[in-house]
């Protein structure tokens, strides 16, 4: 019988802590934005907001992931969600106190992101030792993580929507640094300092800002060189920036100006997570038995351009709820298949600079995504902007059927396949 201490008792530990912290991301989505309207009633400023958040997290990713790779990954862990909850906590303090101007607020949003990046990307990288010690496929492993992140989605939207609807935002942010405490020590107390193994070399060899410099361009000079991780960025990169759009601008403005406001928003948000929830569950069961490639661009094909398309109808929330909760069906298959393929590729000690580099590239257009849509809005049409966005989205998820890099995404020799064999780092940073 396995002790709570075991092998496969600390794969779950890290599980729970990955679902809290992101149980307090999701209530900071629901939250923030609904704030922000509510004070200001200004769709420009939810742009501002968007974009704000979103900016510190792709310079977290960059920079950050080399930190990750020599400060260890569950000491990054516990310090990006205590920054977390104090940063988070601050808002609600200040808005009872002295008050709570709009800069501040955008500071202490840049000064939670910095950190969430590395943060996630520690908690991944620490995936391969964990499931491999307690004896869980990789694949089924980084399922169960992206099933816990979106359980998050599932458990924390509606709860926050409902919330907000009756305490108000500044509560509900409260909890949400509670949340980020909870998982902090989570991970502290439960989760083993094993993967220090994996980056002990990197962080004995010469450090320093020289040191630095070298890992961060191996990082960005692996991806550069490698024609499936280019691919993910390229593609991650403007299906983000709708998404960014969708999820901090189009849905909270519409659902604050036609279907009531934060508990209609809160349950659409969760359905898709409960969706999501499923897909990955579905897809870390019995995904390994068919080819990843097609199962992605299926997937992605239904995630991303049918939720624009039937926004655009104005349809009641019911019909909203099934295509959302459809779509988050197919979207839980997705960083399943990239975290595994991703981590397959890497060296174990870069992981997570690589990881931050990637995400960092894919989260790049976000920014832009929401900053546009914001200024759109403040002027132009919400359904004009939903026939775009979705026509676009469309047109960049037929790119897997069709371009030859995507092919690397099934594992060589076989559609199921049995592994991309493990690449070293660039000797140095001529083109491939």
């Amino acid at each position: 019988m396995n002790r709570p201490t075991g092998p496969r008792w600390r794969l779950r530990w890290l599980l729970t802590a990955h679902t809290v912290s992101a149980t307090g991301n999701t209530a900071t989505l629901i939250a923030l934005p609904l704030y922000v309207y509510a004070t200001t009633g200004s769709p420009a400023l939810l742009g501002v907001l968007g974009a704000a958040a979103v900016a510190p997290v792709v310079v977290g990713g960059v920079f950050g992931g080399v930190l990750v790779d020599r400060f260890g990954y569950r000491r990054t862990s516990v310090v990006s969600d205590a920054v977390g909850a104090v940063t988070i906590g601050a808002v609600p303090l200040l808005a009872a106190t002295t008050g709570l101007p709009f800069a501040v607020l955008i500071a202490l949003v840049v000064a939670t992101g910095l950190l969430d990046t590395p943060g996630q990307a520690a908690r991944h990288a620490m995936l391969p030792e964990l499931a491999d010690e307690a004896g869980v496929p990789l694949e089924r492993a980084t399922g169960w993580m992206d099933a816990a992140e979106r359980a998050a989605r599932l458990l924390g939207a509606p709860a926050a929507g409902g919330l907000v609807a009756a305490v108000g935002a500044p509560v509900v942010l409260v909890l949400d640094a509670a949340t980020f405490v909870v998982a902090a020590v989570l991970v502290a107390v439960t989760v083993p300092a094993l993967a220090r193994a994996t980056t002990a070399g990197a962080t004995e060899e010469a450090g320093g800002w020289r040191g630095y410099r070298r890992d961060l361009a191996e990082g960005l000079v692996f991806v550069r060189r490698d024609r499936l991780l280019r691919a993910i960025v390229a593609m991650i990169v403007l299906t983000n920036a709708f998404d960014a759009a969708w999820s901090s601008v189009v849905l909270p403005l519409h659902a604050a100006r036609s279907l009531g406001g934060g508990g209609a928003l809160g349950l659409l948000v969760g359905v898709f997570g409960a969706g999501a929830v499923v897909g990955a569950v579905v897809f870390g069961a019995v995904g390994a038995r068919f080819s990843r490639r097609s199962v992605f661009a299926v997937a992605f094909l239904l995630a991303g351009a049918p939720r624009f398309l039937v926004l655009a109808a104005q349809p009641s929330l019911a019909v909203l709820l099934v295509v959302l909760g459809l779509a988050g069906v197919a979207a839980g298959a997705l960083n399943p298949i990239l975290g595994a393929a991703q981590l397959e590729r890497v060296p174990a000690a870069a992981r997570a600079r690589v990881a931050g580099v990637v995400g960092a590239g894919a989260w790049a257009g976000m920014p832009l995504g929401t900053l546009a849509a914001g200024l759109w809005l403040d002027r132009g049409s919400l359904t004009t902007l939903l026939l775009v966005l979705g026509g676009a989205y469309l047109l960049v998820t037929l790119l897997p059927f069709v371009a030859p890099a995507w092919r690397e995404l099934d594992r060589p020799g076989d559609d199921r396949g049995s592994g991309a064999p493990e690449r070293s780092l660039p000797a140095d940073g001529g083109p491939r």
